[in-house]
């Protein structure tokens, strides 16, 4: 079966979700909502999976892009939360999506010579029990933590402020391109039978007998009002949860939205291979090594605006600039900021806590039918989300609809056992590297970077180009993606609009200084035929997209986050959203 996220196929799916009823419709399409429809839709059932935007256009893409199972957890002593996504993590780099998802090292500075080496360095080799034990899947995994004196650290990382440290520990996580695993997540679901329609927003619920029965729904890109029925309802839609039991009149479960910003700078600006964790006063700072940049978060501070747009202040820039600089020799300032990209954490509100700051809300899942019909998620981490789907999958499925065997059992989940698309067959493209960069007169950089995005479907944006040559070259303003990409998102990655292409499918919305906007006319007539755009569509798009990075850039000037909201918000929607009934 097609894995392809084409238009025509997205209306096929609005038209057969419209035509019969489901089994499980999931609301939300991040990591959790994707995960959830490809876990529901592997143990055999009817699934749709809507999303009011673009996929992994929240919370989904904007993350620190790690799988890891967070030391910090562990100096918190919650063992079975790192134990779990640890295993996760293995499951991920081992079978599920070694295209996706790689082994990155990172320096963790010592600055006192005895007591830190044994606390650290016991916390990591613990880490590294859990991740030897529970993290290695199909002989693949992350090598172990190793100890650095002052000189091996100078060499490992010739950046780093000669007093910064008098050594360090090497231990491995994994990183991920957050956005492009949960596409990729939702075509395996659709490969698997789930009909999924982004921009498609959720307006209403149906009801029969005090039970939610589906919902009501439009079609943004058409306008088409939709009636969608269900035996079973899945709410993940992270830090709008609240909002998503309001429309539904339900409640159950309350999230905080706490805010995380990263910006990126050069890959030059910053020497060496490996990345550093660095202890701040209110949590963690990562510096991650990327191909073309340093990815450096997050902020940790609590965000009580709209939900849709949250962006950074200049305060913020100045907070990760100023602690990165506190162990580098050649200090970083603004003129070095490619991008800036700001996600909203949700973290589940433990009942009876008290407001204040978000750092210690826990990270753990909590799933609740919270009216018959109706079970949604909360809380989590993007590590844990195959758990998380898992669990909000079962629940649902507990909560027996009229005319359900209520002895039948639940069929089994069985995504810890399923690649994602791209995965099988990565390893071999990856061997024949060289012939594949040869034959199409390459490097095999570039190959590498199209096997670590699109792993075996990379054979699909070959034929591409094969068919037109001239979607070999690079997209004009941005060296490092094939014309052949935008096409490709457009045709099999679902992306509907020019802004979808330039922050998802790619990243220049943060890779590049000019954050895109020098792409945006050749990448918008890549799409027009494509999605059939007339002349004035084609320019909406393009005016679309650059007055929301003036946008961006003005907010990220200013000094607080009302004023920063409310520069982002001069830009316009794309597709706005219609009125919730």
């Amino acid at each position: 079966m097609s894995t392809a996220l084409s238009p025509a196929n997205r209306t096929a799916a609005i038209d057969a979700m419209s035509a019969t009823a489901l089994d499980v419709l999931v609301i939300g399409g991040g990591v959790t909502g994707a995960g959830a429809a490809l876990d529901a839709a592997s143990r055999g059932l009817s699934v749709g999976l809507l999303e009011q935007r673009d996929w992994a256009s929240g919370t989904s893409s904007r993350a620190s892009k790690l799988v890891h199972g967070g030391l910090r957890y562990l100096e918190m002593l919650d063992f079975a939360l790192v134990r779990e996504a640890l295993h996760e993590r293995g499951l991920l780099v081992g079978r599920l999506a070694p295209h996706l998802v790689h082994p990155v090292p990172f320096l963790y500075p010592i600055r006192h010579r005895v007591w830190e080496r044994v606390y650290i360095g016991s916390g990591i080799a613990l880490y590294d029990v859990l991740g030897g034990l529970l993290g290695r899947v199909g002989g693949r995994g992350v090598p172990l933590h190793r100890h650095l004196s002052r000189k091996a650290l100078r060499r490992a990382a010739p950046s780093l402020r000669p007093d910064a440290a008098v050594g360090a520990i090497r231990y491995w996580d994994a990183k991920v391109d957050d956005a492009r695993l949960v596409q990729v997540l939702v075509r395996t679901a659709v490969g698997h039978g789930a009909l999924a329609a982004s921009r498609t927003q959720v307006t209403g619920y149906l009801e029969e007998d005090g039970r939610v029965a589906g919902v009501r729904a439009v079609d943004l890109e058409t306008g088409r009002e939709l009636s969608i029925r269900a035996r079973h309802v899945i709410g993940a839609t992270g830090v709008w949860t609240d909002q998503t039991q309001e429309l539904f009149r339900a409640q159950g479960l309350t999230v905080r939205a706490s805010k995380g910003v990263h910006i990126a700078v050069p890959r030059e600006a910053i020497a060496g291979e490996d990345g550093f964790i660095l202890r701040t006063e209110k949590s963690v700072l990562f510096i991650i090594p990327w191909p073309t940049h340093w990815v450096i978060g997050t902020t940790d501070t609590p965000w009580d605006l709209a939900k849709d747009h949250p962006v950074a202040t200049s305060a913020d820039v100045e907070y990760l600039l100023e602690h990165a600089n506190a162990v580098l020799q050649r200090p970083l300032t603004r003129e070095d900021v490619l991008g800036v990209y700001t996600g909203l954490r949700p973290l589940l509100q433990p009942v009876g806590a008290e407001a204040g700051g978000t750092t210690r809300v826990s990270r753990e899942h909590t799933v609740a039918t919270v009216r018959p019909g109706l079970t949604v998620i909360a809380g989590g981490k993007y590590t844990t989300y195959r758990v998380m789907a898992r669990d909000v999958v079962a629940m649902a499925l507990a909560d027996r609809a009229p005319g359900e065997d209520p002895d039948a059992p639940i069929p089994a989940s069985l995504t810890e056992e399923l690649p994602l698309v791209g995965a099988d067959g990565y390893l071999v493209r990856w061997n024949r590297r060289a012939h594949l960069a040869a034959h199409h007169g390459w490097t095999e950089t570039r190959v590498e970077h199209l096997l670590d995005r699109y792993g075996s479907l990379v054979d699909e944006v070959l034929a591409l180009v094969d068919g037109d040559p001239d979607l070999g070259r690079p997209l004009e303003a941005a060296p490092d993606y094939l014309r052949a990409e935008v096409v490709y998102a457009v045709t099999a990655e679902g992306a509907l609009h020019l802004e979808d292409v330039l922050t998802r499918r790619t990243r220049l919305s943060y890779e590049q200084a000019d954050r895109g906007t020098a792409s945006a006319r050749p990448a918008a007539e890549l799409m027009a035929g494509l999605l059939g755009w007339d002349d004035e569509r084609r320019e909406r798009e393009i005016s679309t997209y650059l007055a929301r990075v003036e946008a961006e850039r003005a907010a990220e000037a200013m000094p607080d986050d009302t004023s920063a909201e409310r520069a982002r918000l001069q830009a316009p929607e794309i597709t706005p959203f219609a009125s919730a009934s």
